[in-house]
């Protein structure tokens, strides 16, 4: 029953519901003197803190979350939201400073005792709800630096803590590292992709310290002490998932594997180590399906300098091949690494249930680099009729975080690689990673691009920060990484597609047969192929003279170095609070 608690989420979505200030009960309660003197009743109130656990999410200028990653340079819309244009506004409420959550969590952890259980029994529960305080107050801190902390629910007539500053960001995160610890000690060991586990806490310590770790690295204008502690403690903590925990990386055919992780409608547990599932029986969905074909939704598809990124079958780099950044759809995409076929529409894609080999289709991708991870069959691509279990953690995650803090820290070895990337690239067929030879020839392309990664390790962490990127896609990951990694200049270049030499008929699956258009005038007649007017449905970067597409191209990116790193605090509750300060530049 544990492995399909979020196909059960319906029902227990009446024990989440909370107030959203700290000055309140959550709604969820049951009379202190009256509750929790079962393990049942134990476990079916940590079961509302699930619900709050979104994969794939980040907040928008509005205060919102928006899935699958669109507000980063990864996956390409055909619209942009203030983030990327510069255009953000201080809201008046919300925008990711709620505190519903831990009020809901605060309020378990002071009265999980009250029913006089067994230590032996409320432990584990009591980890869980620590887990998730971790989880919501790095979040917290990813998006706003200092927070207020609060391990206690507040009273109403409590002004002091109402009203409290900001906490240092060096308090909250020793707090947030106590909290993951308690719940890594007292978890259960048990496989379970339906509820958390020790695993899914050294999974988190690993994320939320090799963030903090990173961020205090590069971004020298905080000031901000023990960043190698905390890179150590990421390295710790995936090491000890990697030595001691019962996860693998999901492999069958090199062709396949990748993505049959995620078309599958049910969780892998061997990699996926923590996952949000949804169930056709019960009519509980998402919407990746309606998202990657309908031109209602905004048409994502992969940026170009993604697609550039990802290497060779033979593990050479594709943008050291003469000519790369004019190769059409066809040669660009031949023997490249594996996931790139398995992520996006290539020569030869067939859908997961079909026979007919398919093109990518323009009136569902902006970039002509179309979405397929997640995508099952044909029969789920109605609005809100996708089924698959997304993943919040899972093993390759944990390899990456382990790779990479390492590097940092500088005492990476091969062997530690062979442990890491080499486990990825394996599911694949790709050649694993060399630590001499990518630190003594380190990518001119990824150097262009992460301007901060220097000393002796440079090709390393270049290397490292590819895999993530091309493993992790549509996973929710870029937009902190170029956080941390003080890299949010990437986020104003003008985002491209495909290239084109300019008007004419193209062949894009190499079947012989024209399956786009691109003209300047009248539509020509053409039988079974997809038209593009040059300026109206499509620009190219140099017009009629060909180029990239370019996306939103009379739309201005840009990002604000000395402010954009954090968010806003909402004007509202500065002004119920006066001890709370505004966030630099803002």
């Amino acid at each position: 029953m544990k492995n399909i608690l979020y196909t059960l989420m319906a029902g227990v979505l009446l024990l989440s519901a909370c107030s959203k200030s700290l000055d309140k009960e959550p709604l969820s309660q049951i009379s202190p003197d009256k509750s929790f003197s079962s393990e049942n009743e134990l476990h079916l109130y940590v079961l509302s803190f699930y619900d709050k656990m979104l994969p794939y999410a980040d907040y928008d200028d509005n205060g919102f979350t928006s899935l699958y990653g669109e507000t980063s340079d990864n996956i390409v819309t055909n619209s942009l939201d203030g983030k990327l244009t510069g255009n953000r506004l201080v809201p008046v409420s919300g925008g990711g400073w709620t505190w519903d959550n831990l009020r809901n969590v605060n309020y378990f952890l002071q009265n999980y005792q009250r029913g006089g259980l067994s230590p032996n029994i409320t432990q584990k529960y009591a980890a869980v709800a620590k887990f998730f305080r971790a989880y919501f107050y790095a979040n917290m801190v990813e998006h706003f630096g200092d927070v207020p902390w609060y391990s206690k629910p507040i009273e109403t007539t409590d002004n002091a803590a109402l009203t409290k500053a900001r906490d240092p960001r060096t308090l909250v995160m020793d707090s947030v590292v106590n909290d993951i610890d308690f719940a890594i000690a007292n978890l259960p060991v048990t496989q379970s992709p339906g509820e958390v586990n020790k695993w899914t806490a050294l999974a988190l310590k690993s994320r939320l310290c090799l963030f903090e770790g990173t961020f205090r690295k590069y971004h020298t204008e905080f000031k901000l002490p023990d960043a190698d502690r905390f890179l150590q403690l990421a390295a710790d903590a995936a090491q000890q998932v990697i030595d001691q925990g019962p996860y693998t990386i999901y492999s069958t055919t090199p062709d396949k594997a990748y993505a049959d992780l995620f078309h599958s409608l049910t969780v892998n547990p061997t990699e996926v180590i923590l996952a949000r599932q949804y169930s056709a029986s019960l009519q509980i969905f998402h919407n990746v399906n309606y998202y990657t074909v309908s031109p209602s939704f905004g048409k994502p598809g992969l940026e170009k300098k993604l697609v550039n990124t990802y290497l060779m079958k033979d593990g050479s780099r594709f943008t050291d091949k003469p000519g790369y950044a004019s190769m059409q759809f066809l040669q660009e995409t031949k023997d490249r690494d594996p996931r790139l076929a398995q992520t996006v529409r290539t020569p030869g894609y067939k859908r997961v249930d079909g026979t007919t080999v398919l093109a990518p289709s323009y009136s569902g991708t902006v970039t002509g680099y179309q979405l397929t991870k997640f995508v099952t069959a044909a029969a789920n691509d109605a609005n809100g009729k996708s089924p698959t279990p997304l993943p919040i953690f899972r093993y390759a995650e944990v390899l990456l975080n382990f790779a990479e803090a390492k590097a940092e820290l500088g005492t990476l070895t091969q062997a530690d690689l062979d442990k890491s990337i080499k486990r990825l690239r394996d599911r694949v067929g790709m050649p694993g990673l060399t630590l001499t030879s990518a630190n003594a020839n380190p990518d001119p392309y990824l150097v262009a691009q992460y301007t901060h990664v220097n000393g002796g390790n440079a090709g390393v962490i270049l290397e490292i920060r590819r895999e993530r990127r091309i493993e992790l896609v549509m996973e929710g990951f870029r937009w902190n990484d170029l956080m941390r990694w003080k890299e949010g200049h990437l986020l104003a270049l003008q985002y491209k597609g495909a290239y084109f030499p300019g008007t004419g008929s193209f062949d894009l699956d190499g079947d012989g047969k024209t399956d786009l258009v691109i003209y300047d005038g009248t539509q020509p007649s053409v039988p079974d192929a997809q038209f593009l007017k040059l300026g109206t449905d499509v620009t190219l970067e140099n017009g009629a003279a060909g180029g990239d597409i370019t996306v939103n191209p009379n739309t201005p990116k840009k990002f604000n170095e000395d402010r954009d790193y954090l968010y806003p605090l909402p004007t509202q509750d500065i002004l119920l609070n006066p001890n709370l300060k505004q966030n630099p530049n803002w």
